[in-house]
């Protein structure tokens, strides 16, 4: 069984896949993987530089700030991106078969067909805020610095799920986890 870990910025959810990693289970951060697969695969690379040029390796290496500011302004080449990596992050999620899929754009880049279900990590918007500008921003919550964050929770869509878990600071990471393992 495969379950999907999703939910908007600053939810948890990677906590949460922190702890189930810590318990023993294998969990799959497609985040992390993307980035590996980016520096390994030759082929995903080709695409990539096909796309915006050699410019997005810089030194052999992936220039992240180069790309992102080419895909933020053209859209149309994000989900050119998009259709490059997330091909390539199902691909190795079906050959390692985990036991967790943690991925913010889990239905975006159509990963949940490969999870038999789905918790969406939920935190009310003020908690998802604070924990946004610590982990992003070093604490700096300067109206500017809250306003970026706002903006990247406006292009999230909501998520649904099979199963709803509220990280808003009144239950452990371990309840929580507890939660779900018991509801598998």
């Amino acid at each position: 069984m495969v379950i999907g870990i999703t939910g908007g910025i600053g939810s948890g959810k990677s906590t949460i896949a922190k702890e189930l990693a810590r318990q023993g289970f294998a969990v799959y951060d497609c985040d992390q993987e993307a980035k590996r697969i980016i520096a390994e695969d030759a082929h995903v690379q080709a695409a990539i530089i096909s796309l915006l040029g050699n410019e997005a390796f810089a030194n052999g290496r992936y220039n992240t700030a180069y790309v992102a500011q080419r895909v933020f302004a053209e859209p149309e080449l994000l989900e050119q991106l998009n259709h490059i990596v997330h091909p390539a992050v199902r691909r190795d999620i079906e050959q390692r078969q985990p036991d967790f899929v943690e991925s913010a754009i889990l239905y975006e880049a159509g990963l949940d067909t490969l999870c038999d279900k789905v918790v969406v990590v939920d935190a009310p918007e003020d908690i998802r805020i604070a924990r946004t500008i610590a982990r992003d921003y070093k604490d700096n919550a300067t109206p500017e610095n809250i306003e970026k964050v706002r903006a990247r929770m406006r292009t999230q869509r909501s998520h649904r799920g099979d199963l709803v878990v509220m990280n808003d600071g009144k239950a452990s990471i371990e309840g929580l986890v507890a939660i779900i393992t018991h509801w598998m």
